[in-house]
């Protein structure tokens, strides 16, 4: 990357640059390869970062499905994050997994789980796990809820054996004016598929590991026994190990990766990369990097969900960061994630720009019909789902649920973060699939502006210059007239 004109002496944020289009030789979006060399085996620039309202099952497995990683977080225990990674390799790369019912269930357990999917339909099953029928939103309306599935289900179904064209199965879609339509091999439901799906895997390309299985990587802290559970985790197939702590410059962090490095060296597990910070200087880039980390995240204090500068004045503008610490990581033959302050598919690419392998983002896919949160309504019908800071006083009481009381109770007085914040669910985006198709597809036309074909050659090609806070306003879209 180079700037238009000389480096400001001053640090940038996101708002803070614009790019400026090169000739280019790159015709089309689709002519861009987005995927990343720091290991992770993501095929397009995006991560889910380990926040506990964020990262969870669906999310991991939707998000692999379309090219991305998820970071489970830390505060999962061992036995839950075993059985998720087992659940999220279990997953097709292919058929959305199905909301799954049978005929007695009652219809108010259905409306609580048609949230759970984008495709907002369940499936009924028989003993044999056969499709029987299919029940959304539309059947449920002004019906009793203490009513059974089976009286309000449509049993005329609909469906596609496995291995079937993807183009046929769009076509009966069409035909048959059809949403969703669930998928059979040997008489058992596999999953489902819908007409957005279908034109979606023709786009992306799922991140898979070697057995052909969706990845997902599993966040460790710096505290308690950090070797039994980097042991655990590559035991249970994770594909990223992420040492993750708010202050990753400090000493408690490097003996923490030395001995992470340690065990996935000694498990024989050289293909799961090991991420550590988050830092914000070439110094702390390099200290990682020699404690063993092979990926850097990158960020204090931009997150929506963190309270850090408002609170201690520490932290930094985040494109600034980005690029002093890529520039480093780059000399050391490491990779940087850009975590953190991204609002907008601009933001991303600026992210690439400044020499990030990874872009990582919480609070924008917290308002998804893929996150683990529940599903709420406010007074005005809005949907929306709560999130939270990880250093905040609910992320701290669940962290220290097994302290003593007084011990908890000390540590809820250190807090830092919102503990509650609604994130709606756009009208126009509500899954974390319409998020990645609006953020790629941005990102796909800042790479041709650039001329740009792959990110490394975007990190070479993007020219950036520095604007006002009007120049920045004079870019912004209007949503309504003068």
């Amino acid at each position: 990357m180079k700037f238009l004109h000389s480096s400001p002496a001053y640090d940038l944020t996101y708002n803070d640059v614009f790019m400026v289009p090169s000739r280019s030789d790159v015709t089309s979006r689709l002519d861009v390869d987005l995927s990343t060399a720091d290991g992770t085996g993501t095929t397009i620039p995006l991560v889910v970062a380990n926040m506990t309202a964020v990262s969870g099952r669906r999310m991991s497995e939707t998000v692999a499905r379309r090219g991305g990683i998820a970071i489970l977080p830390q505060d999962i225990p061992i036995h839950a994050v075993r059985e998720t990674i087992d659940y999220v390799k279990s997953r097709h790369t292919v058929y959305e997994s199905p909301v799954t019912v049978t005929p007695e269930v009652p219809v108010s357990s259905v409306l609580a789980l048609l949230g759970k999917r984008a495709h907002r339909a369940a499936i009924v099953v028989g003993p044999d796990k056969e499709p029987v029928g299919i029940v959304t939103e539309r059947h449920l309306l002004e019906r009793d809820r203490f009513e059974t599935v089976g009286d309000v289900m449509t049993r005329d179904l609909v469906t596609v054996q496995d291995g079937s064209s993807l183009a046929d199965a769009f076509d009966l879609l069409t035909d048959k004016h059809l949403d969703v339509v669930p998928v059979v091999g040997d008489g058992k439901l596999l999953g489902v598929l819908t007409k957005r799906g279908i034109l979606r895997s023709g786009i992306y390309t799922p991140a898979v590991d070697a057995q052909g299985r969706l990845r997902l990587g599993v966040a460790i802290g710096i505290n308690g026994d950090v070797q039994g559970k980097a042991e655990a985790m590559l035991e249970a197939g994770a594909d990223v190990l992420v040492v993750d702590t708010a202050h990753g410059h400090q000493d408690k962090m490097l003996d923490a990766l030395k001995v992470v490095r340690g065990v996935r060296d000694a498990s024989g597990r050289s293909d799961v990369p090991i991420a550590a910070g988050n830092v914000v200087t070439a110094d702390g880039v390099s200290d990682l990097v020699g404690a063993g980390a092979e990926i850097i995240k990158v960020g204090v204090g931009p997150g929506a969900m963190c309270t850090t500068r408002m609170m201690t004045g520490v932290g930094r503008p985040q494109f600034s960061a980005v690029l002093e610490c890529s520039t480093a990581a780059t000399e050391l033959g490491a990779y940087v994630w850009a975590d953190g302050g991204v609002k907008y598919p601009r933001d991303v690419a600026l992210a690439l720009a400044a020499g990030g392998a990874n872009v990582m983002i919480g609070s924008w896919f917290a308002g998804t019909w893929e996150s683990p949160g529940d599903l709420n309504r406010d007074h005005d019908g809005r949907l929306y789902k709560e999130s939270f800071g990880m250093a905040s006083a609910r992320a701290v009481r669940n962290r220290t649920s097994t302290q003593s009381a007084y011990d908890r109770a000390r540590s809820a007085m250190f807090e830092e973060g919102i503990s509650s914040s609604k994130m709606f669910l756009a009208p126009d985006r509500p899954g974390v699939e319409d998020l990645i198709d609006q953020i790629i597809a941005g990102v796909r036309s800042s790479f041709t502006y650039a001329g740009a074909r792959t990110i490394a050659q975007f990190h070479e090609r993007a020219t950036v210059g520095v604007q006002s806070a009007s120049g920045y306003d004079e870019g912004r879209p209007r949503e309504t007239s003068w």
